[in-house]
């Protein structure tokens, strides 16, 4: 008889995992880790995987986070697990995905490339990644490790809809996204605006056109990420400038790096901003009024294949 898969949740998955454990009928698996005092980290896997389906939640967040997936991935095989599955909601440094200036490390392949030598399982190994910045990162991991590109449309386009109205337009934040959001715009059935921009100097940008009648309307603007906000604050500004009323950002990946979420909120322009839980830095928000929406069940198909 088949024994059941286990489940490894990594720090700031807790929820992540939670969710997914009971709904594939798996174990809870369980590690040991300590630091000590020169940095070094120790782990072990205390729970049996021997012959089963090994499933490690956690993203890239950092350094740290993305050497804790291949060290127990790693071992995961050693000790004679049946297939290892990494879901990863967050694939850190998906953003350098190509060399611009000579010399500059392409991180995402780096990263990918060290994902792809984990030792294959005697089932094999596979990864499902969320909402990546450029697509094709996915062909950075090697045939040993397939990876598999998921999108969060599912849970978001509901939400989308309900909090955009009866009469909404669905925004990009940049050129850049305008094939994602015009694709998402076409799934809901309403317009899709778009911003063009023309750069004044280094640090000042100009609107030029805004391709659809924003005036008097809601705009419900998507982006892949909020980092730092300053796109998204420069595209909020000029929808409001061109007449429209309420303005309600939504991203996949909500990092919200060093208090972009308060400055983003300080503007005055946001009615709401809404986050998938990708990334762990969404949970400390909640209670700051960051509407979280849950993404676990967009892996939980593709996890039980």
């Amino acid at each position: 008889m088949d024994q059941l898969p286990v489940v490894f949740t990594f720090p700031g998955y807790e929820k992540f995992g939670a969710t997914l454990t009971p709904s594939l009928n798996a174990e809870e698996g369980t590690m040991e880790h300590k630091t000590f005092p020169d940095g070094e980290i120790y782990r072990r896997i205390v729970t049996n995987v021997e012959g089963r389906d090994v499933i490690l939640i956690g993203g890239t967040t950092d350094d740290t986070a993305t050497l804790a997936l291949y060290d127990v991935a790693t071992a995961a095989v050693h000790y004679g697990a049946r297939r290892v599955t990494l879901a990863v909601p967050y694939f850190g440094y998906s953003t350098m995905e190509r060399a611009v200036l000579p010399g500059e490390v392409v991180t995402a392949k780096t990263r990918a490339r060290l994902l792809s030598i984990i030792p294959p399982a005697s089932n094999g190994n596979r990864i499902f990644l969320l909402d990546l910045h450029s697509e094709g990162i996915t062909h950075y991991f090697h045939s040993g490790m397939p990876a598999r590109h998921l999108r969060a449309t599912s849970v978001l386009l509901p939400v989308i809809r309900e909090v955009g109205g009866d009469d909404f337009v669905l925004g990009s934040t940049d050129a850049g996204r305008a094939k994602w959001v015009e694709g998402m715009a076409n799934e809901l059935g309403v317009e899709a605006a778009f911003i063009f921009k023309r750069r004044l100097s280094g640090s000042k940008t100009q609107v030029t056109a805004l391709n659809a009648p924003v005036e008097g309307r809601t705009v419900v603007i998507y982006d892949d990420m909020i980092r730092t906000g300053g796109s998204l604050i420069g595209a909020a500004q000029a929808y409001r400038d061109s007449g429209a009323t309420r303005l309600i950002a939504v991203c996949t990946h909500g990092i919200f790096a060093d208090g972009a979420y308060e400055r983003l909120m300080n503007t005055g322009l946001f009615d709401l901003i809404i986050s998938t839980d990708s990334h762990p830095a969404v949970h400390a928000l909640e209670s700051k009024g960051l509407h979280v929406v849950p993404v676990a069940d967009v892996f939980l198909s593709h996890l039980t294949l």
